[in-house]
């Protein structure tokens, strides 16, 4: 019994002990565990009474902001950054109470401090250089991508000098800081070269702007709309509702072909008529076709026509263009077919034939050939065509 009881006195003792190690950080004389909790327990109290009052002022200070607004007829959101600076300023003397009550040296809580304030005042520059470069941007109406990237370099920026500001507060050599990024920057660009030539890539694209999003492109034999320029890779929609993406290097350096800048777009297609029948009725018939239907252009600049391409074998070869809208080049192939269609029908229903290829044969009568002679007989159920000579 007597050595039960030793065991847990030894561990009592050992357990106060090591409370009293720990928390004696605060210290530097010798304390016992009652002084240590008594310190503790008020380090609290007083903590927690800043806190309540800090927290009373903000919330004073936010309902009466609310009340002038209500007052004033002003949205809040107008004066969200306010708000979220009170709130800031709130959080901020609540950590400072803390850290004080804490014991931490007035050295560090005025570094805290100044750096705190500091990226305050960063935050607020970073949101009225955006507000301002939006708006500029808006007015000159350029490319979202374009916008995208001046917003995204502008936030880089400011947060890299707002990082560095802060660093320095609390005593770090920002020159050692700022060689070492350096090094590790050339080291990670050597081992992403090519990551970084298509965002160097995807810069030249935005700033030449040879398609914009919207536009109907084809790159690399891929035709597609632009639906999406990354600062890593461009992104198609094809007429199969199928996305594909290319890395900007390769579009910068590949032929681009844009079916949208000029404006309207002249389609081509090929036909057919028999030798022995005339253009101008085929003109007649086909012209009406096509400006009857609904997506084509019929303009005194950009009305349909048709002109003779040239004498195949078995036809003469006919070229028909006509013109549509940029917006609705993705239909094309399906205009084209309709158009076929209409003009096949509308022919015939003329009279006027599309021939298709034929062979005529001429075999001279000779010895030995009459075999063959009757073969064909039997097959075609007439006499075939023969030349003599001589």
């Amino acid at each position: 019994m007597n050595s039960e009881q030793g065991f847990f006195s030894e561990l009592l003792d050992a357990l106060r002990r090591s409370l009293t190690d720990t928390f004696g950080v605060f210290d530097t004389g010798e304390t016992d565990l009652a002084t240590l909790l008594a310190t503790s327990i008020s380090q609290i109290i007083v903590a927690a009474i800043l806190i309540s009052i800090f927290l009373l002022a903000y919330l004073g200070i936010r309902r009466a902001m609310h009340l002038a607004l209500v007052r004033l007829g002003l949205s809040e959101d107008v004066f969200n950054p306010v708000f979220i600076g009170l709130r800031y300023v709130f959080f901020l003397l609540t950590a400072l109470a803390i850290m004080a009550q804490l014991g931490v040296s007035p050295d560090l809580l005025k570094a805290v401090a100044r750096a705190a304030m500091i990226a305050l005042m960063f935050y607020v520059a970073w949101a009225v250089v955006t507000k301002v470069l939006i708006t500029m941007l808006q007015r000159y109406r350029l490319d979202p991508s374009i916008e995208q990237l001046m917003r995204n370099v502008v936030s880089v920026m400011i947060v890299a000098f707002g990082v560095v500001t802060v660093l320095a507060q609390f005593g770090f050599d920002i020159l050692s800081v700022v060689a070492g990024l350096g090094i590790v920057g050339l080291a990670v660009g050597f081992a992403a070269q090519s990551t970084l030539s298509n965002f160097i890539a995807g810069i030249t694209i935005l700033l030449e702007r040879p398609f914009r999003i919207g536009d109907w492109v084809r790159i690399h034999d891929q035709d597609g709309k632009v639906m999406k320029i990354a600062l890593r890779t461009t992104w198609l929609r094809t007429r199969d509702n199928v996305f594909t993406m290319i890395p900007n290097e390769s579009v910068a350096s590949s032929d681009i072909i844009n079916y949208s800048t000029e404006g309207p777009i002249r389609v081509r297609m090929r036909l057919g008529i028999a030798y022995k029948e005339s253009v101008a009725a085929a003109r007649e018939v086909i012209l009406p076709i096509l400006a009857a239907h609904e997506d084509v252009l019929d303009l005194p600049d950009m009305a349909p026509s048709l002109t003779v391409a040239g004498l195949g074998d078995s036809s003469v070869d006919l070229s028909v263009s006509y013109w549509i809208q940029p917006d609705i080049f993705d239909r094309q192939p399906r205009i084209n077919a309709q158009l076929l269609e209409r003009t096949k029908e509308g022919l015939e229903a003329a009279g006027i034939e599309i021939p298709f290829p034929h062979l005529q044969l001429f075999i001279d009568e000779a010895k030995g050939l009459t075999p063959l002679l009757e073969t064909f007989q039997r097959i075609a159920g007439n006499k075939p065509s023969v030349s003599r000579d001589g």
